[in-house]
């Protein structure tokens, strides 16, 4: 096959959602639908000692939530699909966000009793400001749930974007049969409780009689009346209207039972987008391009917690990625070959020798990477929009137990390049300070210190406002003000200035007062 056709055969996206939602879920489906596994795990049972194929650290499976962006890829109708399943908890958003820069196209989901969610709306947000197409699917409709129509209205008024329904739900509740696939003509049945792929049923048309004998004369009537009054409300499907951001298309189903997932995969599959240009500080980058391009979006420590290693997630942008071939790593430049490229299912892993745009790579990393770098042939660019946000939540960490101080230095050095939190270090007394976006993330760096490195912290109070990186080009004044406010400074992972004010009053006033200091508040500038 050549290197057009490897392209335009990978569908690379996010599924994003509320916690709870049943993202997880629904990746697990999808996967089952794709033949990547056989049966589902039972996410959140405690019974059933399998757990979400995605959700795989240890702190996930107790919990029974996302912690951190799953990468899942498998063959699917002579396509490439590339799955990033997401954290849920607004505590992991920045995960979540940086993951959006990866992907080129966005599945959301709905609790169909709860509707539009606020962790939904701030992740639309971000799709819009990037233009991201988006899907959306409508989850749990075998249980009790709010009307069709007034969810579409929802999803259209709190994420501002218009909507055009594909599929069409069958009752709810105790009474869901089904869904009717508007955009094959067929209806499509299935049996609840099942954890493994049912066959459907195919009917050619709402109006065919026939509908009446296998679902009864009462729903099929008012299904013909939904679809009919749908058709005169909503706009028709237009696939650019889909890809350029400004229309979403909408299934309903139930991800638990295998409703209405396989119409999401077969039609995602055919207007969903191909790899996309990406940008950088200097120009755009095309996909089609000969020369390999890829950056770094996420950093995961003990993927393997027998070996201690670390795998950095490479994006591949344009060209081809070769098993042993020389790349520029930019930031350091310097040269790196690797001999153990991998692809992934989750926590599985296996060594591939090539990989295309759209793709995503692991690559052994003993501490070469941190979350933005990029890789290329030798060109020297840089990928835009992988920021670190300013943490809001923050912490002194301290050592509990002196006989593991160096298990816990490396620990907490490597979670940090992750992006789970920041890490400052204080110019005052030298202490080191956890800097996060949610509460959660200390629990989860506590846990996996202990888990992961055999290091024991604990954390100590600390009364700040917000972490703001800080430079000028006055060199007069910007070394005033961290005379002035030297109990407030620290510095980050990288050596940069950050200013650790106390209160937003601090600041603003610090802001008037040092108008030839540039004030940031994520470390992309």
């Amino acid at each position: 096959m050549g290197f057009t056709q490897e392209i335009q055969r990978r569908r690379t996206f996010a599924i994003i959602s509320h916690p709870d939602a049943g993202k997880t879920t629904l990746t697990e489906k999808l996967l089952l639908f794709g033949g990547a596994i056989h049966v589902a795990g039972a996410v959140k049972s405690n019974k059933i000692k399998k757990t979400a194929t995605s959700d795989f650290m240890e702190i996930e499976k107790q919990r029974g939530i996302s912690v951190a962006t799953s990468v899942m890829g498998f063959e699917y109708n002579d396509h490439k699909i590339n799955i990033l399943d997401t954290p849920g908890h607004q505590d992991f958003a920045e995960d979540t966000f940086r993951t959006l820069t990866a992907v080129d196209s966005v599945i959301i989901v709905i609790d169909a009793a709860k509707g539009v969610e606020n962790q939904t709306r701030k992740l639309m947000e971000v799709c819009r400001m990037r233009n991201t197409p988006v899907m959306v699917f409508i989850n749990k409709m075998d249980r009790p749930s709010k009307d069709p129509f007034d969810l579409l209205e929802e999803v259209e008024d709190e994420l501002k974007i218009q909507v055009r329904p594909l599929s069409w739900p069958i009752g709810n509740g105790p009474s869901f049969q089904g869904v009717y696939n508007v955009f094959e003509n067929s209806l499509n049945l299935f049996e609840a409780n099942k954890p493994t792929v049912q066959e459907s049923l195919a009917i050619d048309d709402v109006k065919n009689p026939e509908l009446d004998n296998i679902i009864g004369e009462d729903p099929a009537q008012l299904l013909r009346e939904e679809i009919e009054l749908m058709e005169g409300v909503y706009p028709q499907f237009e696939t650019q209207k889909y890809l350029k951001g400004e229309l979403a298309p909408v299934f309903f189903g139930s991800a638990l039972n295998n409703f209405g997932v396989n119409e999401l995969l077969n039609c995602f599959i055919q207007i969903a987008p191909t790899p996309q240009p990406s940008e950088t500080t200097t120009r755009t980058i095309e996909p089609n391009e000969d020369k390999f391009t890829g950056f770094v979006f996420k950093i995961h420590a003990n993927m393997d917690p027998n070996h201690r290693n670390r795998i950095a997630f490479v994006k591949i942008c344009s060209g081809k990625f070769e098993r042993n071939k020389n790349y520029l790593h930019v930031r350091q430049g310097k040269n790196y070959k690797f001999s153990s490229p991998t692809a992934f299912m989750a926590e599985k892993k296996s060594v591939i020798d090539e990989a295309y745009p759209g793709d995503i790579v692991g690559l052994p990393d003993s501490g070469n990477f941190i979350i933005g770098d990029t890789l290329t042939e030798g060109e020297k660019i840089n990928f835009k929009g992988l920021p670190s946000f300013s943490p809001e939540l923050f912490r002194y960490i301290e050592n509990a137990d002196p006989m593991k101080t160096k298990q816990l230095n490396k620990g907490i050095d490597q979670l940090m390049d992750e992006g789970v939190a920041q890490l400052f270090t204080s110019q005052f007394n030298g202490r080191k300070i956890i800097g996060t976006v949610g509460a959660l993330q200390f629990e989860v760096i506590e846990h996996r210190l202990s888990h992961e490195y055999n290091a024991k912290c604990r954390y100590e109070p600390i009364n700040l406002y917000k972490a703001c990186w800080i430079r000028s080009e006055n060199t007069t004044e910007l070394a005033d003000f961290k005379l002035r406010k030297a109990q407030y400074m620290a510095k980050d992972k990288q050596g940069r200035d950050v200013f650790l004010a106390d209160s937003s009053y601090m600041l603003q006033l610090a802001q008037q007062n040092f108008t030839d200091i540039e004030f940031h508040f994520t470390s992309e500038f």
